[in-house]
């Protein structure tokens, strides 16, 4: 499909020379990138949970190793990029990244390289043989002002005040042979 939309760019960057107005609309769509961070924390990685955690170095320590588990998701996915010269970084999947990240780590398998480590790694190959389209449509949101009655407002103060203490027991059981991955979506 073909998408034409007129376009009224309001700026300061007058010298039309150095700042065509195309690549000042099409910085305006990568600004989204983003956005798609965040959506990527939030709904891929935290797969709709909210934070554990119930004091402030908790809450700190759980946004660090969320934002430190997606710096080494991407760089992997840079690492797989550059095997392949002008590769668009817009191709490699996230959702694939992580779901091989979670098999390769609950599997235990291909941790260890056979033979001589290479840059790529399983978690490359995967995001490799599964790319998105060359070219996507532009990242486009229309402003919304956000809704100022809250879902959450039936159950305030329904909410324990007090500390609650669990007990959690766990079994480990260890696969020899290592468990089968889980089939693509």
């Amino acid at each position: 499909t073909v998408r034409r939309e007129q376009w009224r760019l309001i700026t300061s960057l007058t010298d039309h020379a150095r700042y065509p107005a195309r690549e000042l609309v099409d910085l305006y769509h990568e600004r989204w990138q983003a956005e798609t961070t965040y959506y990527s924390i939030k709904a891929t990685m935290l797969n709709g949970r909210v934070l554990r955690s119930h004091s402030i170095p908790g809450i700190e320590q759980e946004v660090y190793a969320l934002l430190t588990a997606y710096q080494a998701l991407i760089r992997a996915a840079a690492d797989a990029a550059s095997t392949q010269p002008g590769m668009d970084m817009d191709r490699i999947s996230f959702t694939i990244l992580i779901e091989t990240a979670v098999d390769t780590i609950t599997t235990a398998s291909a941790i260890l390289p056979d033979g001589p480590a290479d840059l790529l790694g399983a978690i490359g190959q995967a995001a490799l043989a599964n790319l998105l389209p060359a070219r996507r449509r532009p990242r486009v949101k229309a402003r919304t002002r956000k809704n100022p009655t809250s879902k959450y407002s039936p159950n305030t103060g329904q909410h324990p005040t007090t500390t609650q203490t669990y007990s959690f027991h766990a079994e480990i059981t260890l696969f020899e042979k290592g468990l089968a991955s889980r089939p693509r979506r």
